[in-house]
């Protein structure tokens, strides 16, 4: 197999850690420049990366579709593997843990959006597109600013509080971004293994925000409590600001239990093994200027 990928949002979060996962995996990365043909773009690669994601949640009605429509046609030109993260909004509140038998019953407009957007993937697998969806919760990344855990959650942890959105004592699922592409990676390496359409849940870190203060008070030696957010803001701000009229759709997974299945992963990698919670958590402390205990780091590596 020709091991150059094509790295559609390579200074993003999704695409940037995967980009870094394929180099260290000793693939050929080429980032994609914004703006060019994306199906030339992609001729003589073997795997292109849809790191590619508005900001902010952005027109995403217009743009998802967009993209959609470009990566296809890429992949269609290339001949190569499509590698698509997925997130868990199809399923609305469907009795967990969630993986490819859950059905898709989404209760929020970005729900649909990315429904429809799974949809026409899987339809091009019966045509010869090959596909990895790898599906996770919310990501985590210490280093990126934009995250919901670092610029709200953990946003005023240096003053002891943690800020919830919803119910605390929900449990969530969440991706820590480096495990999820590498995960991502070990995947495509396995070429026509998998089926034509994958659909894979990557089950990483679930925890509730009750668990994360514990852990964070554990770990940093100060005590930690939880603050909860005015989330009327968001009713408020709607009209004139689109990123609290987005957000507010979404909140309802901030209090809903939900988690993804394992076992699908475990599967096809029967010896994967996540980055320990513990030292996720303090990394992400380290950025906000918290030095917590030391502990080895489990990768699986």
């Amino acid at each position: 197999m020709t091991r150059t990928a094509l790295v559609l949002g390579a200074s993003g979060g999704f695409g940037g850690q995967a980009a870094k996962a394929l180099r260290a995996a000793g693939w050929t990365v080429r980032p994609y420049s914004r703006g060019t043909d994306m199906a030339a773009a992609a001729k003589g690669a073997a795997l292109v990366v849809n790191g590619l994601n508005p900001p902010n949640y952005h027109d995403w009605a217009r743009l998802i579709p967009e993209i959609t429509t470009a990566v296809l046609a890429a992949g269609k030109a290339s001949g190569a593997v499509l590698l698509v993260p997925g997130n868990v909004y199809p399923f609305g509140k469907e009795p967990g843990p969630w993986n490819a038998d859950t059905p898709h019953r989404p209760v929020s407009r970005k729900g649909r959006i990315r429904a429809e957007m799974e949809a026409r993937y899987r339809k091009a697998s019966d045509r010869g597109q090959r596909t990895i969806l790898l599906r996770g919760g919310d990501f985590l990344l210490p280093e990126a600013p934009q995250m919901l855990m670092n610029r709200v959650t953990l946003g005023q942890v240096a003053k002891g509080r943690i800020t919830a959105l919803g119910d605390p004592e929900a449990l969530h699922a969440y991706a820590y971004l480096p495990d999820m592409t590498r995960a991502a990676v070990a995947l495509a390496e396995l070429g026509e293994a998998l089926p034509a359409y994958a659909d894979i849940p990557f089950a990483g870190h679930a925890f509730t925000l009750a668990d994360l203060a514990a852990r964070v008070s554990r770990l940093s030696g100060r005590p930690t409590r939880i603050r909860h957010f005015p989330t009327w803001i968001f009713t408020v701000a709607s009209p004139v600001w689109e990123l609290a009229r987005e957000l507010r759709e979404m909140l309802y997974l901030s209090s809903f239990p939900h988690a993804l299945d394992p076992a699908p992963l475990r599967r096809w990698l029967p010896d994967w093994q996540d980055t320990d919670l513990d030292e996720v958590i303090l990394r992400h402390l380290a950025t906000r200027g918290l030095q917590g205990r030391s502990m080895s780091i489990q990768t699986g590596k």
